[in-house]
């Protein structure tokens, strides 16, 4: 693909622009690594929480999983009454590209599996976000990446072929299925390469 084609960037948003784990709750909550460890493993693993990133709200995903462990009832609540705790803040050096990418006129698009009832307080923690001019969110739009259809209906919304976009994202899964779909792709592991990688495609 010739590296002057990309024109847009797709965001996704968790671990990208702000970091967010389980742990970060989980680790405070219980007193023992190895309780956390069983309970992420076993009670709200992240298969569970998939559900939420469908459109499930919290208050019945969590139902089954009271009845099946009364004895996690107050970890699996803190699930939602808790959830901001597993945020640690957003991501600096994606924030200073998003910035720098706004100021260079390239249109930005956030792309993301997450809830319809978190969406709106995570775009609230960074004013990078008022950057992105549209979203697809899996809770609201009924398709999750990787599935092609996510990245098809991203292209229809924001009027872009894929050759046209770089999708940036820290799941190995969801960059190869982008990487077939015929999107550029950049794996988000090192935030130190993001902006080489930027770069690399004329994008700054």
């Amino acid at each position: 693909m010739p590296e002057a084609a990309v024109k847009a960037v797709l965001w996704d948003i968790g671990n990208v622009i702000v970091r967010w784990n389980p742990r970060t709750l989980y680790d405070k909550f219980f007193k023992e690594p190895a309780e956390a460890d069983r309970f992420l493993s076993h009670v709200c693993t992240m298969d569970w929480h998939v559900a939420h990133d469908l459109g499930v709200t919290f208050a019945d995903n969590r139902a089954p999983l009271l009845a099946r462990f009364p004895e996690y009832s107050d970890a699996i609540h803190a699930w939602e009454t808790r959830w901001w705790e597993m945020f640690s803040g957003p991501i600096p050096e994606t924030e200073a590209a998003i910035e720098a990418l706004h100021a260079a006129g390239v249109p930005q698009f956030g792309v993301t599996n997450m809830s319809h009832e978190t969406f709106p307080g995570t775009i609230a923690m960074s004013p990078a976000f008022k950057r992105l001019r549209n979203y697809v969110v899996s809770a609201h739009d009924g398709v999750m990446k990787p599935d092609p259809a996510f990245y098809a209906l991203a292209c229809e919304r924001f009027g872009l072929t894929p050759a046209e976009v770089l999708f940036v994202d820290d799941s190995a899964w969801n960059i190869r299925a982008a990487e077939t779909f015929g999107f550029d792709v950049h794996h988000f592991t090192d935030p130190a390469a993001l902006r080489p990688a930027l770069e690399a495609r004329r994008l700054l």
